[in-house]
């Protein structure tokens, strides 16, 4: 099995991508179609394509400013341009030639990619990674204002499939979940961001 790949839900033109926040950005944000204020455009933002993944952090929408799941759909095209400007989140000798070099670019590139170990349903860790994508500077202002098509708050289907997994549902929960496909990237950008091949 590939350990590095992006597993997403995806039509031709739009990939949906997961955040949580707290009750009042996320209403704004659903409101607006896109984030506003109080959503700060000066931090680094992290969106993530899987769906158990953003269950983990967020804590099935437990954990204190993460109350609210959002479901955002970004044009691919922009999602394709974030990965194109990013850096890894740690130094990898078969991406960077020294460590100087990796450090240069962490600090003049928007996006950061980091691979941890994908959830199953109990939230364990499984055999191969998921990624997360940090939006910062001109990145963020790109997702807001250009990229995104559309937000919705998941929170009560969220909770839905955790209850199935907290009464041992399992099978029922893992239907409920959004269907994740391998997502292609150009061979170009799965280079920069270390996709395995």
């Amino acid at each position: 099995m590939k350990d590095r790949i992006i597993r997403a839900s995806y039509d031709e033109e739009t990939i949906t991508v997961y955040q949580a926040f707290n009750t009042h950005i996320a209403q704004a944000a659903v409101r607006r179609g896109t984030f506003c204020a109080p959503f700060k455009r000066d931090r680094m933002t992290w969106i993530k394509p899987s769906f158990l993944w953003m269950m983990y952090r967020s804590g099935w929408a437990t954990k204190e400013n993460q109350e609210h799941i959002l479901a955002v759909k970004l044009k691919r095209a922009g999602f394709e341009e974030a990965l194109s400007m990013a850096t890894l989140a740690t130094f990898n000798t078969f991406i960077y030639t020294t460590k100087e070099d990796w450090q240069s670019q962490l600090q003049s590139t928007p996006v950061r990619v980091q691979w941890d170990p994908e959830k199953d349903l109990h939230l364990n860790p499984l055999p191969y990674r998921s990624i997360q994508i940090g939006l910062s500077g001109e990145a963020v202002h790109r997702y807001l204002d250009n990229w995104i098509v559309d937000v919705q708050d998941i929170t009560p289907f969220c909770k839905e499939v955790h209850h199935l997994v907290q009464t041992n549902q399992l099978e029922a929960a893992q239907q409920e979940l959004p269907a994740e496909l391998e997502y292609p990237l150009p061979f170009k950008i799965g280079e920069t961001i270390n996709l395995s091949v």
